[in-house]
């Protein structure tokens, strides 16, 4: 899978509402979101990998809160990073997914803390759920022909070279059943007209898109209102001791959306 990559990615950088403090986490420093340990990937390249960005909260928030349904369903998530959400889904027990697969670009550096981040928290999945990591090229891991239940997106649409192959991913990974969804979540430093330009393709190629659950209207979107979310943060779980007010403020630069098939 090929990411161009903007020349403006300062921009980005300068919102990134990382954890501590807004400052990159280092190679050996932990974020720990509930029963997990993560780790990101040390700064090696312009992918933006060595971030943990605010979307990815977001989508932990809700999955705490049960808005992300995943009982008995395989997940996918593309450029995973360090796979906050992924795999804090595989730790639920009241509403545990059969699989959860992570991936990212092939790059051995990002690939290793993938890799590290699964094996460190295997502890802490439910035995019923397996959890995999891979490179992602654009195909269906071994096994997986029929596509996944649910497809997750964690801040993938700033890069707007990229969206034909994302939603050609999507389009090619998303179950053909109904109730298949892909979650897509984007912070407000990616631009109102890129992130419309991607939802509306991702209508052009067959997937109807809402906002997602218990988000409120946002006129910015001329396909359809937004996933303008509350600010309040919902979650329970600590969150490498960060407060409520700091992940209300990293809430509130989010957006999220559902895609399913029309």
């Amino acid at each position: 899978m090929d990411y161009p990559i903007d020349a403006d990615v300062e921009d980005i950088l300068n919102d990134s509402l990382t954890l501590l403090g807004g400052e990159p986490v280092s190679e050996n420093e932990l974020i720990q979101y509930g029963p997990l340990k993560l780790t990101i990937a040390p700064k090696a390249n312009t992918l933006l990998a060595d971030h943990l960005f605010s979307p990815s909260l977001l989508l932990a928030e809700l999955i705490e809160r049960n808005l992300l349904p995943a009982k008995g369903k395989t997940v996918l998530e593309l450029g995973a990073g360090c796979a906050l959400p992924s795999l804090l889904l595989a730790t639920l027990a009241h509403d545990t997914p059969s699989l959860v697969v992570v991936t990212d670009y092939p790059d051995d550096t990002i690939l290793s803390n993938l890799r590290s981040n699964v094996e460190r928290n295997q502890e802490a999945f439910q035995p019923s759920c397996g959890v995999q990591w891979a490179p992602f090229e654009g195909v269906l891991p071994e096994g997986r022909r029929d596509g996944y239940d649910i497809l997750i997106l964690s801040d993938l649409l700033h890069f707007d070279r990229s969206h034909d192959v994302l939603i050609s991913s999507m389009t090619s990974l998303l179950s053909p059943s109904t109730d298949a969804r892909a979650y897509i979540a984007a912070g407000s430093y990616t631009r109102p007209e890129v992130r419309d330009t991607f939802l509306r393709k991702v209508e052009e190629a067959g997937l109807h898109v809402d906002p997602g659950p218990g988000s409120a209207g946002d006129s910015l979107s001329p396909i359809r209102a937004a996933g303008d979310t509350h600010a309040e943060w919902l979650g329970k779980l600590q969150v490498s001791g960060l407060d409520r007010e700091q992940l209300s403020a990293r809430k509130a630069v989010c957006r999220y959306w559902t895609a399913r098939w029309a």
